[in-house]
């Protein structure tokens, strides 16, 4: 997607600015001409924003979203919350889902009133399309009752309720989007997501595992995703105040996008390292295809990437030795290196 224009939100706090979008997003900003100031754990680490580290106007803090001193530090002096920080997918929040519950619901509230009282002009939200569970219908809209099957998903769920109650009279304005699933390459890169995960399957085994098959999913490369923040950024209030935006590109079933790995891979390797696809049973029940028709209208942007750009920009970092043991290390899944921190954690107290 294609952003337009300056902001006059000039200066921009990133929750979560070390992660997957946010390691995407946050130089983006900066060309653009943002402050950015970023709040993060670097659970993951700071290679993330080693690009842009030494950026004049970039603020990195490292810290926790649940401390309410760092909090009230991070958004004074902040016109705009982009709120990406959250223990994210399934797997990774159930592994502890006390935790999962303190970051991702308990420290929300807080957040919100901290913006608040300093002023903060709008804030954005990062929910997910997960929201939806499962759905019949081809193409899913907003207006579609949520009907989350997890935590993760009825957290997320509860949150926008939360944003849209605390700013309903408020001078702050909230705006939620609901992201599909994120492919490709980004400077903290995550190889957990379906497009990602089959990628690395076909290029590191030569065999794509495909769980199920049939569960219907949308997609949006990470570049496209940065650029939807950029425009919710730039866009005046009343396009975008109290609204919420599902944001997707290619929507497919599972199966389907494990066949569209292997034809760009052929068409990459050719068929002397031909890739294999086997279907294995999933109890993961989630199936949605969302409609994205209004953020397109509402921002005039169409997305500018695909599943065939993303699998190419995989395999091109795995054959420069860019994405090392891409199905063990924990670098690239955030499940194994939350076992990695819990552990240590663990062991510490």
């Amino acid at each position: 997607m294609t952003a337009r224009g300056a902001s006059a939100l000039e200066t921009v706090l990133v929750t979560g600015g070390g992660g997957y979008v946010g390691s995407a997003l946050v130089p983006r900003l900066l060309d653009r001409g943002h402050a950015v100031r970023v709040l993060d754990l670097f659970w993951y680490g700071r290679e993330a924003l080693a690009g842009c580290r030494h950026h004049p106007r970039l603020e990195v803090l490292r810290g926790d979203l649940r401390d309410a001193e760092v909090v009230a530090r991070a958004v004074t002096g902040v016109d705009a919350v982009v709120h990406l920080a959250c223990i994210s997918n399934d797997p990774s929040f159930e592994l502890d889902p006390a935790l999962g519950r303190s970051i991702n619901l308990d420290a929300f509230p807080p957040l919100i009133d901290a913006a608040r009282a300093a002023g903060v002009a709008r804030f954005v939200y990062a929910s997910s399309s997960s929201v939806y569970g499962v759905k019949a219908q081809p193409h899913v809209r907003e207006d579609a009752t949520p009907k989350p099957l997890t935590d993760y998903s009825r957290f997320k769920l509860a949150c926008e309720d939360v944003l849209l109650a605390a700013c309903r009279d408020e001078a702050m304005e909230p705006v939620i989007l609901r992201p599909a699933t994120v492919c490709g390459v980004a400077p903290r890169l995550r190889l957990d997501l379906t497009v990602n995960i089959l990628s690395a399957h076909a290029l590191d085994r030569g065999t794509i595992r495909v769980f199920g098959g049939r569960q219907l999913r949308p997609n949006l490369h990470v570049q496209d995703m940065a650029a939807a923040y950029e425009a919710v950024l730039d866009a005046p209030s009343e396009q975008v105040r109290g609204q919420v935006f599902n944001v997707g590109g290619e929507n497919l079933a599972v199966g389907e996008i494990a066949h569209r790995v292997r034809d760009v891979l052929d068409d990459i390797h050719g068929a002397a390292r031909a890739v294999e696809i086997r279907v294995e049973p999933s109890d993961d029940l989630r199936s949605y295809h969302i409609e994205s028709s209004k953020f397109r209208s509402t921002f005039g942007l169409e997305p500018r990437f695909g599943i065939d750009d993303a699998v190419r920009e995989l395999a091109d970092l795995h054959a420069r030795g860019g994405m090392p043991d891409p199905l063990a290390n924990p670098r690239f899944h955030n499940i194994r290196r939350m076992q990695e921190v819990l552990g240590a954690t663990s062991s510490e107290s």
